[in-house]
């Protein structure tokens, strides 16, 4: 057995320093070095393992094997969910239904601020909730593009947009890991965030106005804000604290959507607002809208998945799946071999690393069953099927190695102790620490470009330090989620993900400017949110 050590140098800062270098390494890597994602994952993974053994003294064998733990974990279950969505969604693509689906939405109002709100914020909710990871920021950059916005709009407006939804995207994803390195109970997790997000996500609407039309744009369509944020965060507010964090955006956009396009069928503004060249253009006039079936059958695809999933995540269903399948491994050089021990936990204890080989109640598999269904019901053959899935695998080939090489650092620096000395070290903002909690979760989203990577790298290290400081920690460890949202504007993959899809090259720059003080602005609330629920009542009641 190998117990940690906290400070093997013999002087907390330089420990500290230390511990530190894997994420400035990876972090360096992507904001400075501008390396590819995947790329900065290996640099920092690679740096994690030097440091963890020569410096903390883990042995080789034990360093190696949780970075193997946290590959097989980053594949499956949270690969596997990346993998088959991203099919699901290149089925409606190669067969014309995405097109129609894009129709549908955009014909319903020919005022550029209702279209941005059913858009950019409802309809990119449903993206992210569904697939995630710059999906949401690509499709609704084009299709404002498409509307008339104007390149600067299209993208920074995407980008504000994609916001509130993020903590529960791609089916839960960050969610998933966070509670995997941090070893709090996923529910726990996802009904703490459902508890901060959606106060934001009546917010962000109005904001996203604000940003484009003004002032007084805003208050000009305000009824209809709220019929699209009000839902949205009733129903994220419910499905996160009642079902899991799987299917909250997916419910509470398709909500969204269905309220503003009801609404909007009785009431118009009457303000004589117009966005003007500067900011974006009006299309009164488009592409016919696609026959009432046509518009069935481009939404059949999405329906099955969120009925398939949802009946995936039921308890009866997925013990009843976890009974036949599920088998477990302890992991080999690792298992109840790491001891942590005090000031970080109460009493010296060994970690556990027993992986779980659930793989048919794992939700990927259910979006791959609901992806086949719903290829089936397209008229795919299982040729075409076959075909599709193996382009789909070499599309996102890059992802996976991204996501399991993120997941693996994450498990070094857990079961090393790294994020144990960095979260001694963060105790020391004593009582503001609720505040900066959620802002170090902005940051780890504005470098790493990703929720789920942010979670990984300082998921653990928020438990610890909020377990120093006599805070809850599945409070400080939902910060870091919260908070992270609003860093997802500014990050780098997000930028060119936006500036591609609205064909706008060589000005992700000003992209940046455009989008730095509205994120700086939101995680600030975000924190201070957080500090409100750590001390003063009645938000004190919200984390019980």
């Amino acid at each position: 057995m190998w117990s940690q050590t906290y400070d093997p140098l013999g002087q907390a800062w330089l420990s500290t320093i230390s511990a530190a270098v894997p994420i400035v390494a990876l972090l360096g890597s992507l904001a400075f070095l501008r390396l590819q994602a995947h790329t900065a994952a290996l640099v920092g993974l690679v740096t994690s393992l030097l440091v963890a053994i020569a410096v903390f003294g883990m042995p080789v064998q034990m360093a190696l094997a949780s970075a193997a733990y946290g590959a097989a974990f980053g594949l499956l279950p949270i690969g596997w969910i990346v993998l088959n969505v991203i099919f699901l969604y290149q089925l409606t693509e190669e067969r014309g239904l995405f097109s129609t689906l894009r129709q549908s939405i955009t014909h319903v109002t020919t005022d550029a601020r209702l279209q941005l709100l059913l858009v950019a914020f409802a309809f990119g909710a449903f993206f992210e909730g569904a697939a995630g990871f710059g999906t949401p920021v690509a499709v609704t950059g084009a299709l404002l593009i498409g509307l008339g916005f104007t390149p600067l709009a299209a993208s920074g407006l995407s980008l504000i947009a994609n916001t509130a939804p993020v903590a529960f995207g791609a089916l839960g994803t960050p969610i998933i890991a966070l509670s995997a390195v941090s070893g709090l109970d996923l529910l726990a997790l996802s009904g703490m965030v459902g508890r901060q997000l959606p106060f934001f996500s009546v917010l962000v609407p109005f904001w996203l106005i604000a940003a484009f039309a003004g002032w007084r744009g805003m208050v000009g369509i305000w009824p209809a804000i709220l019929v699209a944020g009000v839902p949205f965060a009733g129903l994220q507010f419910l499905v996160s604290n009642l079902h899991g964090p799987w299917l909250v955006d997916v419910v509470a956009s398709i909500a969204s959507m269905a309220a503003l396009v009801l609404f909007l069928r009785v009431w118009h503004p009457r303000d004589g607002w117009d966005p003007g060249a500067r900011l974006g253009a009006r299309v009164d006039e488009g592409a016919a809208m696609p026959p009432q079936s046509e518009i069935v059958r481009a939404w059949v695809p999405w329906i099955i998945l969120s009925v398939v999933v949802f009946a995936w995540g039921l308890p009866p269903v997925k013990g009843a799946l976890d009974a036949w399948t599920t088998g477990r491994l302890q992991v080999p050089g690792l298992h109840d071999l790491v001891v942590r021990v005090p000031p970080v936990v109460p009493a010296a204890a060994p970690e556990a690393a027993v992986f779980a080989f659930a793989w048919l109640s794992a939700t990927g598999t259910g979006i791959l069953v609901a992806a086949l269904l719903a290829g089936l019901v397209m008229g795919c053959s299982f040729r075409d099927l076959a075909q599709t899935y193996w382009r789909t695998l070499r599309l996102v080939r890059t992802s996976l190695l991204t996501i399991a090489a993120m997941l693996a650092l994450g498990f070094t620096t857990r079961y090393s102790g790294l994020d144990a000395t960095l979260g001694l070290a963060f105790a020391g903002t004593g009582l503001f620490y609720p505040f900066f909690g959620a802002m170090l979760g902005w940051l780890g989203v504005a470098l790493t470009g990703s929720d789920t990577s942010s979670n990984v790298l300082f998921g653990s290290l928020q438990r610890i330090t909020a377990e120093q400081l006599g805070l809850n920690p599945v409070l400080m460890a939902a910060a870091n989620s919260s908070g992270g949202v609003m860093g997802k504007m500014i990050d780098a993959q997000s930028i060119v993900v936006a500036s591609t899809a609205t064909r706008w090259y060589g000005h992700e720059g000003e992209i940046l400017r455009y989008v730095f003080w509205h994120s700086l602005a939101l995680a600030s609330l975000v924190g201070l949110l957080v500090l409100l629920q750590a001390y003063v009542w009645p938000f004190t009641r919200l984390v019980s």
